[in-house]
């Protein structure tokens, strides 16, 4: 797995490969807070797949932006720019958590010709969340320890997730997001969006989490009941994050949906 660079406008965006020339592709999203590290084992595993997963705009080792450049436009844009210009229009399966499942299928109904197949990570067709909080996220911490105990003032007590995005510095520890601005971002994605999730008909699997305090089951199996060609599956100890929560399962299910796309 290496780690690879294009731009999308005057950004410089950061995204890691498999190095699996010749497979399909499988392209990652990850979510809020997250960086392109949250698919690390999954790419490692999916020997049959040529996996990209994207450091999004603000995230990881991609470019910050400008206020005002988190919007949806935006990160659909850069996922097309990828897909136009690293991929010469090769056509792909998209899998995204949260943030990145509704790019994952706003892109899909933009480019209905591009896009094979959803694997949809706990994001929903209406999204209302707050992380207003980010802008006071501590700046550094003297250990990584620390840094992720600097959380628990928000109720983050079980740091992981976002510890993937840390980094060390001459002062210490620090979180390589766009804390400033990820706010907005959240507020950009808030909304209904089932025009969006309609609008095309590739294969799709919802994938839920019972504990999960973002998206209800009873909202996951209404997207799979209204839209063509969705399933879902409900993974029972898993909160947000079902590929840290349950890796294993999350890997079989994944393998699974990637084997009968490519039987068809």
């Amino acid at each position: 797995m290496i780690r690879k660079f294009y731009h999308s406008g005057n950004l410089k965006l950061s995204y890691l490969d498999n190095e699996q020339a010749g497979k399909p592709v499988l392209l990652c999203l990850h979510g809020h807070f997250g960086c392109a590290r949250y698919y690390a084992g999954l790419m490692e595993r999916l020997a049959d797949w040529h996996v990209y997963s994207l450091d999004q705009r603000g995230h990881g080792w991609s470019d910050h932006a400008e206020k005002g450049c988190y919007g949806r436009a935006d990160y659909i844009g850069d996922v097309l720019t990828f897909i136009e210009t690293v991929l010469d229009n090769m056509p792909v399966v998209l899998l995204g958590h949260s943030l990145g499942g509704i790019n994952a299928y706003q892109i899909a109904s933009k480019r209905n010709d591009l896009i094979k197949g959803l694997l949809i990570e706990d994001a929903g067709a209406v999204e209302k969340d707050d992380a207003s909080f980010a802008s006071e996220i501590a700046d550094d911490a003297p250990t990584l320890q620390a840094l992720g105990y600097s959380l628990r003032r928000f109720g983050i007590r079980a740091a992981g997730y976002f510890l993937e995005s840390a980094v060390e510095t001459g002062t210490g520890w620090q979180f390589r997001f766009d804390k400033a601005n990820l706010g907005e971002s959240q507020e950009n994605i808030n909304g209904g969006w089932w025009a969006d999730f309609l609008n095309s008909a590739c294969p799709a699997l919802l994938l839920h989490g019972k504990k999960s305090w973002v998206v209800k089951q009873d909202h996951i199996e209404e997207m799979a009941q209204r839209r063509k060609n969705t399933e879902y599956m409900v993974f029972q100890k898993s909160g947000h994050a079902i590929n840290l929560d349950e890796p294993e399962l999350f890997l079989d299910t994944v393998s699974r949906f990637l084997d009968r796309l490519r039987a068809e």
